[in-house]
């Protein structure tokens, strides 16, 4: 009878050992397939570019092709949804912008929420705007602006690059500060808006830096201040919002998120590439290039997520005070 409880009391600790080994071994074996980073925006803009700016460094960093996807439609919604309802194993993968936090305030019929069925991965990047009017204008800073609104109200008209979008909402918020609202004008792009911009059609545009930064200093645009916490190295003379006298710092990104129930550890494989791959001299110049600011320090997971939760928050407040709704 000894002998047998010992046999089976050495079985146990022998099978106890095995466990973590094995456990140690399938989580050291991620990845082993390719990982596909899905893009909710078309080929050649913003996110798309700084996606494909990450593969070669994510490869050597994982072992395994990093594989952009373009699935495009309904404001960025349909790639985000194949992502929170895809497997949670950390092989589909969302790299997307600021409008994931602005969606839940504003789309009715949103078939996930983006705060339960997704988990930060990475934040990027952050993409701030430009707030820029033509060089003519009489309006040469933000207190000139709320000047203008205040004494013309609708008459002062914005341009942004669509409705519910992030300049859209950063256009609301000057409005709100002024007491008076704008007339909202959305076009598809800052290509589009700039002929109405140096017209004189257009006061004043809200626009991504990404696109607008060359114009501005080429000098056939002026800019008036630039959204989020901190300047642009590119445009370093030029205050935020918040220092120009509208305190108000959400910004737009680029950033990686993952299906809700991914695995801690591959979450956290996940976080230490990117970060690692932002930070190569060839990617980070790439992103300053675009009007881009690479995150700085960079921030874990968790924090990621937190701060995800806040950014809907901020958008999701300037939504409802502004009533903006999309069917």
């Amino acid at each position: 009878m000894a002998s047998t409880l010992r046999r089976r009391t050495l079985l146990a600790a022998g099978l106890a050992s095995i466990v973590p080994f094995d456990a140690a071994r399938a989580q050291g074996a991620y990845p082993n397939r390719p990982i596909r980073l899905v893009t909710p925006y078309p080929a050649g803009g913003g996110t798309d570019i700084v996606a494909r700016l990450l593969g070669e460094p994510m490869r050597e960093d994982l072992g395994q092709p990093l594989i952009v996807d373009n699935r495009v439609g309904a404001g960025g919604n349909i790639g985000s949804e194949h992502v929170a309802r895809s497997a949670p194993d950390g092989y589909t993968l969302l790299l997307t912008a600021g409008a994931l936090a602005i969606a839940p305030s504003v789309q009715r019929n949103l078939a996930y929420d983006p705060r339960r069925d997704l988990t930060g991965v990475a934040l990027l990047a952050t993409v701030p705007l430009l707030l820029v009017v033509r060089p003519e204008s009489a309006i040469r800073s933000v207190a000139d602006l709320l000047d203008h609104i205040r004494r013309r109200g609708a008459d002062v008209a914005f341009a942004s690059f669509g409705i519910a979008t992030p300049p859209h909402l950063v256009g609301e918020r000057i409005g709100a500060e002024a007491g008076r609202r704008m007339t909202h004008v959305p076009y598809r792009g800052g290509a589009q808006a700039m002929p109405d911009i140096l017209s004189g059609q257009i006061d004043v545009a809200i626009l991504d830096a990404v696109s607008i930064t060359p114009h501005v200093t080429a000098g056939r645009l002026r800019a008036i201040a630039i959204t989020g916490p901190n300047r642009s190295p590119a445009l370093p003379d030029l205050p935020t919002l918040a220092q120009a006298g509208v305190p108000f710092e959400a910004v737009g990104w680029h950033g990686v998120f993952a299906p809700a129930a991914t695995p801690p550890a591959i979450i956290e494989r996940l976080n230490r590439a990117f970060v690692r791959a932002v930070a190569v001299p060839r990617v980070r110049d790439g992103i300053i290039a675009g009007g881009s600011l690479p995150i700085e320090p960079p921030l874990d997971a968790a924090a990621w997520t937190a701060r995800f939760g806040r950014d809907v928050e901020a958008w999701g407040a300037v939504a409802r005070a502004s009533r903006i709704e999309l069917d």
